[in-house]
């Protein structure tokens, strides 16, 4: 039993080793994440299929997402925030398809820092992103820059905010009758929406009303954490009576307890329970005690910032 005991307290340790291996030299916060969290590693990977793309979710870190993106007509593939390196490659090997891409959706450490030694591990590799900060980056893009993942058209959305250079990436496949994808990084979560570091209201009512929010409403959202439940506690503060709310907490619930993700939702889905999409109903006003929306934005941002979860 001693001897079990010691290993077990030896795991955490391995585990840190293999992430510093990953980040480099990482700040306080990516230690404390490393240090404080290992269940991350029974989250389950999830694939969404259809037949034109395929998106394989990879849990990464304490509750990041990477994203393996698929053309399934050229079995060409990109990923998107590509943390840990060594979990994509196996991926890639899993599907059988070519990496070709890296979709970057903004500089940050646990979206960009394992760009570096993925580029190395995998030579040739194209690096998008919307910052000089992103590691590893071949071509810079701004808004409304258009690529190609084999036959898939993936366009550039320009959300800043969250940092001033995070992109959004929005794909689909031409003639195709089937749900767009759409990765939204740290701009939008399911229920919710990144912190303001470097940006206003202004620009993240852009981003999620006018630029997201104008997006086919079947779009899949793929977004960067798993902050569901926490998100929709949030949101039910916010509108205690919203139905729509209450139904996907309880969703949230089940789904995370058996160790799968609540990833992907999608546009229409976010307008009936997402707060920071919902800034122009009158019930997120009257919550705020604003009648207009960008104020509102900053309102409720503001309280979500100090916003104490409930246990239950």
């Amino acid at each position: 039993m001693q001897q079990w005991q010691t290993l077990s307290s030896f795991f955490p340790f391995l585990f840190l080793w293999q992430n510093l291996t990953i980040l480099g030299s990482p700040g306080p916060a990516q230690l404390r994440a490393v240090f404080l969290h290992t269940e991350h590693e029974r989250r389950k990977p999830k694939t969404v299929t259809q037949a034109n793309m395929k998106v394989e979710l990879l849990p990464a870190l304490t509750d990041n997402y990477m994203y393996l993106l698929i053309d399934e007509e050229t079995k060409e593939a990109a990923i998107v925030d590509p943390v840990q390196p060594q979990k994509v490659l196996d991926a890639v090997k899993k599907h059988g398809v070519k990496l070709t891409t890296v979709l970057t959706t903004h500089h940050h450490w646990d979206h960009a820092g394992g760009n570096e030694k993925l580029v190395k591990m995998e030579t040739g590799l194209r690096v998008y992103g919307g910052d000089s900060r992103v590691g590893a980056l071949t071509q810079k893009v701004s808004h409304l820059t258009s690529l190609k993942v084999g036959s898939l058209n993936v366009k550039c959305l320009c959300t800043p905010c969250h940092t001033s250079g995070h992109i959004c990436y929005y794909v689909t496949k031409p003639n195709s009758s089937e749900p767009p994808a759409v990765f939204t990084g740290d701009t939008l979560f399911v229920a919710g929406c990144g912190k303001f570091f470097e940006g206003t209201p202004e620009e993240m009512y852009r981003a999620l009303i006018e630029i997201l929010g104008s997006l086919d409403p079947k779009t899949r959202v793929y977004c960067g954490h798993e902050y569901t439940i926490n998100n929709l506690k949030f949101a039910r503060h916010v509108e205690p009576n919203n139905v729509a709310i209450q139904e996907k907490l309880a969703w949230a619930k089940a789904k995370y307890d058996s160790g799968e993700p609540t990833i992907p939702s999608t546009i229409a889905e976010e307008f009936t329970y997402n707060p920071f999409m919902r800034v122009r109903e009158k019930t997120v006003q009257q919550h705020a005690g604003e009648t207009d929306p960008i104020r509102t934005m900053g309102a409720i941002r503001k309280e979500k910032d100090n916003f104490r979860v409930p246990k239950d």
